[in-house]
């Protein structure tokens, strides 16, 4: 009786301790995690802060000078440069491109239209500083142009209101105008660009408006293909005047050397939001065009469905 007692004492109480283990486990992983997540959180900052300093390397590659006078100034490109494209922002909400990057009207069109309308906020595409805000009556209208930490500078053209400074640091998403149809503008929009060292890129190889999104983590730029990938990204966009365009090419076509021809033939495109109850046949109507017309100038069938608050091209 008594060994049988002694052994029963043991085995409860080796179940006891083996009941415990998992418990001091989870509690010992209890306690480790948030020791994990404050690692985490150092792990990110020591990240963010080595990008910071890739960057700043990056920039200080690029560019030789920092000048609040001019919006733009080409100097030479890399043969290749790396851009990286996350923590973006859109520019805009708005999914709407009205005109690409390219020829247009006898010369180059160095950035995207987007449609906004007067009084939407346009925010800053990457972290970076404001280096120019400013006004160009034959031109950007009010405009700023930053210069973010991944290498590459933003233009912001024709907006109603500037709401930042020179030299602010600004980070992703930052507001920094109202849309507007100032400057050279026939209509409300952005006029969006990208440029590496002061030359434009085509904004569609980084940008895809229509989905709100960033084409990839990163865009590598490459003289030797960058050509055929701009035409590309145009014809991805579906805009009329998507064109050829050589990034070494800075330099627009005078004034004087567009033939009479051109210029007569030049129509400053016009828009139609579409309200409650209106069809293709009463839009159409109503800007004295045939239905055939207005679905060919927006590329569209005859019985495509249309939505209130949608926008339409009529000219």
């Amino acid at each position: 009786m008594k060994l049988g007692t002694i052994i029963k004492t043991f085995a409860v109480s080796a179940f006891m301790m083996l009941s415990a283990m998992p418990a001091s486990a989870q509690d010992l992983l209890a306690r480790q995690a948030p020791v994990d997540r404050k690692m985490k959180a150092v792990d990110t900052m020591a990240l963010r802060i080595l990008e910071r300093e890739e960057g700043s390397a990056a920039i200080a590659q690029l560019y030789g000078e920092w000048n609040n006078k001019y919006a733009h100034r080409a100097t030479l490109l890399p043969d290749s440069f790396k851009i990286d494209l996350r923590h973006f922002c859109m520019p805009t909400t708005s999914r709407v491109l009205t005109s690409s990057f390219g020829p247009r009207w006898g010369r180059q069109h160095k950035g995207l239209d987007i449609k906004v309308y007067h009084g939407d906020t346009i925010r800053a595409a990457f972290d970076g500083k404001i280096r120019v805000v400013n006004y160009e009556a034959n031109g950007y209208g009010n405009y700023v142009v930053i210069r973010h930490n991944n290498g590459l500078e933003t233009i912001y053209g024709h907006m109603s209101k500037h709401l930042v400074a020179e030299n602010q640091i600004v980070k992703a998403g930052t507001p920094v105008g109202l849309g507007g149809t100032t400057g050279r503008s026939t209509g409300t929009h952005l006029h969006f660009e990208t440029r590496l060292c002061g030359v434009a890129l085509n904004p569609a190889l980084l940008f895809d408006f229509r989905n709100q999104d960033v084409t990839g983590d990163y865009y590598m730029f490459r003289s030797k293909t960058y050509n055929r990938d701009s035409q590309l990204a145009n014809r991805t966009t579906g805009k009329p005047n998507a064109g050829e365009f050589s990034p070494a090419e800075v330099t627009e076509i005078p004034q004087a050397s567009v033939s009479k021809n051109k210029r007569s033939s030049r129509v400053n495109p016009k828009y139609h939001k579409v309200s409650k109850g209106e069809t293709l046949f009463s839009i159409a109507k109503k800007h004295g065009m045939s239905v055939d017309q207005l679905c060919k100038v927006n590329r569209i069938g005859k019985k495509a469905k249309i939505r209130p608050g949608q926008i339409l091209r009529y000219s």
